[in-house]
């Protein structure tokens, strides 16, 4: 600090030769009394130990870690925050060893399958009369479990389901030919030819739902004019043939 004070000495003893001196030149650090008279150089007097304690600084620095103390208790569990966000999906983990068998089911029902079928002809023609006819068959080729009626004609339903018929003529020269293929005693389809010079096959097909005990049958049209079909003893010009498509629960 002294030896800022002694720099500062020469530069504040200069007159500037702009401004005439007014006063005689003293030192920054000169007593602030005037010198004494008759003295030319007056030496200032010595610091006071009490003007170093003033211009010293002292910073106390406490080590806190020789202050700290001893662990305290455990607080409060503090309420549940908000969940997080969802994570991505882990990867998958290995598979698991193999379980033990378990224990055999209790047996189910038996496997019953059902079947229906029949296919009958007729070597007879047959022409119409003042009444609704059935159709009469005097040929077997199938009738399985006996389901169709050869006496009566009709097929008796025992095995409920939908069913797929198919009746089959020939028509008879300049001769109408008009049938019906009925369920129970409702006309489902027709089969019909109008009279022509030649005499042709004629074919009908039908689905049907049947419950237990429906009738299924071929009825010819009753005579309002000239109806019949033509066979004779040698060929089977007419067929009538049926089975189970598909059983049902009713």
């Amino acid at each position: 600090m002294w030896v800022f004070f002694l720099l500062l000495v020469p530069m504040a003893c200069v007159p500037s030769p702009s401004r005439p001196l007014t006063r005689p030149c003293r030192h920054c650090c000169d007593h602030l009394e005037p010198p004494a008279a008759g003295s030319a150089h007056s030496q200032p007097p010595p610091a006071s130990p009490a003007h170093y304690q003033a211009a010293t600084e002292v910073h106390t620095i406490i080590n806190m870690t020789i202050l700290k103390g001893d662990k305290g208790d455990r607080g409060e569990r503090g309420t549940l925050g908000k969940p997080g966000l969802e994570g991505t999906p882990g990867f998958r983990g290995p598979f698991g060893p193999k379980g033990s068998k378990g224990q055999a089911g209790a047996p189910g029902d038996a496997c019953k399958t059902v079947h229906s079928s029949f296919s009958v002809g007729r070597r007879k023609a047959l022409h119409s009369v003042d009444y609704y006819q059935p159709l009469v068959f005097d040929t077997v080729f199938v009738n399985l479990l006996g389901h169709f009626n050869m006496f009566k004609g009709k097929f008796y339903c025992s095995a409920p389901g939908v069913y797929y018929f198919n009746v089959n003529i020939h028509t008879w020269n300049f001769k109408e030919t008009y049938l019906h293929l009925m369920h129970n005693a409702k006309e489902q389809v027709i089969l019909y030819a109008q009279p022509s010079e030649r005499s042709i096959m004629q074919s009908q097909s039908v689905l049907l739902d049947l419950a237990a005990g429906d009738e299924v049958w071929v009825r010819l049209y009753k005579r309002e004019r000239e109806n019949a079909v033509y066979s004779d003893d040698v060929d089977v010009y007419i067929t009538f043939n049926g089975y189970l498509v598909a059983p049902g629960s009713h």
